[in-house]
């Protein structure tokens, strides 16, 4: 099943800088892994802001669920998910 995942992050401004660059790391190290896996099959920066629109390719609405929830980021982030039908005029075989 595929998603369409926007992921705004709202770090507190006062948020130490160590925690800060800790779970950015961590985040990388985690959205590395799920790339390599495709799990999270795209991913693209918002020019201007942080956040991300992303794709995520997994087997059900509670495997997103967990993902999204494991993100060392997730407790500041808003999140918006959009689930993806392949559509049928698609000349790409590889979009589903």
């Amino acid at each position: 099943m595929l998603y369409h995942v926007r992921m705004d992050v709202l770090l507190p401004i006062d948020m130490n800088a160590d925690k800060v660059s800790e779970l950015k790391a961590t985040e990388k190290a985690l959205s590395l892994k799920l790339q390599e896996q495709g799990k999270w099959r795209h991913i693209w920066r918002v020019a201007g802001q942080y956040s991300n629109f992303s794709i995520f390719d997994v087997d059900s609405n509670e495997e997103l669920h967990d993902i999204l929830m494991s993100l060392p980021l997730y407790p500041y982030m808003n999140v918006e998910v959009t689930p993806l039908l392949r559509h049928p005029s698609s000349v790409h075989d590889d979009d589903g």
